[in-house]
């Protein structure tokens, strides 16, 4: 079992030359600007600030490694979407994302974490879409199911089924809900 709060901040990097070395398996977090994931490493890690949180989406522009018990890099990716200032976010996700994905061989999973109030977008939907062309092991993160009731849960699993994600890639998780980040540990520790 890993041992995740055994975690450290190792380097933010403009792209994948940049990237640490070292050999770990990597997880890559994706997600829209504001979707929580910072927060979600904070919180899966049980570190109050070891990713930095934001009140302005958009402020996370450079792949950031941690290292998990030296096991695994956990990588937060730019957020796409929505930026204060003007920043386009789509284009440094887009460039960012092409590189990473043609040349990391060490990715084991994408955790594209999605907001559990909103509905999936085209960026969204584009991305699910990728991973599944390109045969790229992912799982479906839900953040902030605190603030949803199981209705609107199975409304989400319903959408899903529509673009063609079984239900077992899906996991629902809250930062606020410790015990709702055990199955993505689990997950992470396989």
């Amino acid at each position: 079992m890993i041992n995740f709060t055994n975690t450290t901040f190792v380097k933010s990097a403009p792209n994948l030359a940049n990237a640490p070395q070292g050999g770990y398996p990597e997880v890559l977090l994706v997600g829209r600007s504001n979707v929580g994931k910072s927060s979600l490493i904070n919180a899966l890690c049980n570190k109050k600030a070891l990713a930095f949180t934001s009140s302005k989406p958009g402020h996370t522009r450079l792949l950031n490694y941690y290292n998990v018990d030296n096991k695994l890099y956990l990588v937060d990716a730019p957020g796409y979407g929505f930026a204060k200032g003007g920043f386009d976010l789509d284009k440094l996700f887009g460039e960012m994302m092409e590189d990473y994905f043609s040349k990391a061989s060490r990715i084991k999973r994408v955790l594209v974490l999605l907001d559990s109030r909103r509905e999936l977008n085209e960026d969204d939907v584009d991305i699910i879409n990728f991973l599944i062309e390109k045969e790229i092991k992912y799982t479906l993160v839900f953040t902030k199911v605190d603030k949803i009731n199981q209705s609107e849960k199975y409304h989400l699993l319903q959408s899903l089924k529509e673009i063609g994600v079984d239900e077992k890639e899906v996991i629902f998780a809250s930062t606020l809900k410790p015990r709702t980040l055990e199955p993505l540990r689990s997950l992470l520790s396989k």
